[in-house]
């Protein structure tokens, strides 16, 4: 255990080096005594005797929404102050909290190795939660494995193509259902709009590149063997069922198909340089026709121009494995788990249910673009136009939820890095096939 401390320690200190990996946001930050934990620094309470309550978050987004509901739950009472940290990789930045004893009490992020180890505390009991939020929603926020629920979502979230309705309109493109149809897209594109990205890839933030394996060969997984059973299969890490190192199989396959966009010049060719910002700004200025992200980043391209709602089309991911069909995530989004290690509970709870207060909830679901998880909140999340052409695109194609039971020592991040490593010329297709299983068994143990 001490070596294992020693080498994720010593990646904190190398991943303090890049930007974005040491951002901390405290809207009401409390000075911390000099080497303390802080673990430690929450447990104390300051002279006023408040409790300070630690909120990890990776998620970008919602940094200020969240900022002005901490800040008016910290000036509406005198006992508890919340203070909000962001880590850009936030999925390997928590390893390192859980391996050192600085435990956030509460936290975004989730894992089922996690839930294994005991990590998140029993939230079953919360029933004045659970009977606000949508049946389908509570069964996404329960554990397969007990049946429990060790965090509860307060969003819905979808995730596909993003794409320029003028672009396809002009050059009489169609969505695409197939990936032949869709590289077809793409190739005219490029070709009748040389100075427009096809597709363009953000894959300096890893986290992006974990979601196309989210969304394309775990999706893929999920429709062919159903939710609950794609998650039993990979709770047991059925290898004949999930068939990620085969040379044919989904891993593969999706390796082969990425590489062959490069190889075209179908993506940006600064593909593992680029940002989300430069997405963004690409995106709303008619330099690039598509990209692939979730409803989260709506605000960022409205931000960027108010106008180019009107511009927006979402799509399906398209079918690229053989008798498979289109899938579209929709599942739970702005899930928050309590540390089972906290010495706060029920000041958690309190927080919390400040939080999920309904006027709250609306604001937060406005700023972050995604509808509420809550049967009682209304909140218009997105332009109608937009709004339809999301329902349009979950009607068309196989509905699948986030991959949360994958191992606790194989983070979406992680799986990010390989794809990066894909695109930096590291791998054929068989050899990320048979290197992604190879992880996925690590991290399993």
């Amino acid at each position: 255990m001490k070596k294992l401390l020693a080498v994720l320690l010593s990646a904190a200190l190398l991943g303090g080096t890049f930007s974005g990996c040491a951002t901390s946001v405290s809207p009401s930050a409390s000075s911390q005594p000099q080497g303390a934990s802080s673990s430690e620094a929450g447990s104390q309470s300051d002279s006023g005797g408040k409790v300070t309550l630690k909120l990890f978050t990776g998620k970008i987004e919602t940094i200020d929404v969240m900022n002005e509901i901490i800040n008016d739950f910290n000036s509406s009472q005198d006992k508890i102050t919340v203070e909000q940290e962001y880590q850009k990789d936030a999925s390997n930045i928590i390893k390192i909290k859980f391996a050192s004893g600085e435990v956030p009490d509460i936290m975004t992020t989730y894992e089922q190795g996690y839930v294994d180890q005991g990590k998140y505390l029993d939230l079953s009991d919360q029933t004045d939660w659970w009977s606000r939020l949508s049946a389908a929603m509570k069964a996404d926020c329960t554990d397969v494995k007990t049946g429990k629920q060790y965090r509860v979502c307060t969003n819905m979230t979808m995730a596909g193509f993003f794409y320029n309705k003028d672009i396809f309109s002009e050059l009489g493109l169609k969505q695409a259902t197939t990936w032949e149809e869709f590289e077809k897209n793409l190739e005219t594109i490029k070709q009748k709009k040389p100075g427009v990205t096809p597709w363009f890839i953000f894959g300096k933030e890893a986290w992006s590149l974990g979601h196309l394996i989210e969304f394309i060969p775990h999706g893929y997984i999920k429709q062919t063997l159903g939710t609950v059973d794609a998650r039993k299969a990979m709770l047991d890490n059925d290898k004949e069922k999930l068939n990620f190192g085969a040379a044919d199989g989904p891993m593969a396959v999706f390796a082969k198909d990425l590489l062959e966009l490069k190889s075209k010049g179908l993506i940006n060719s600064d593909a593992l340089t680029a940002t989300n910002d430069n997405c963004v700004q690409d995106f709303v200025t008619g330099k690039a026709a598509m990209f692939s992200n979730g409803m989260w980043v709506l605000s960022s391209l409205t931000d960027a121009d108010p106008n180019i709602v009107s511009k927006i089309g979402f799509a399906p991911y398209p079918s690229y494995m053989p008798k498979s069909k289109p899938v579209i995530l929709s599942a739970e989004d702005s899930g928050y788990s309590i540390s089972a290690t906290t010495k706060h509970k029920a000041e958690a709870i309190e927080f919390l249910n400040y939080l999920f207060k309904p006027e709250n909830q609306k604001k937060y679901s406005e700023a972050a673009g995604a509808p509420s998880a809550f049967t009682d909140v209304q909140a218009d999340w997105a332009p109608a136009l937009l709004a339809n052409e999301v329902t349009t695109a979950l009607k068309s194609a196989v509905n699948i939820d986030f991959t949360n039971e994958k191992p606790a020592g194989f983070s979406g991040d992680d799986a990010g890095r390989m794809v990066q490593d894909l695109l930096g010329g590291k791998y054929t297709p068989e050899t990320f096939a048979t290197a992604y299983q190879k992880a996925w068994d690590d991290g399993m143990k």
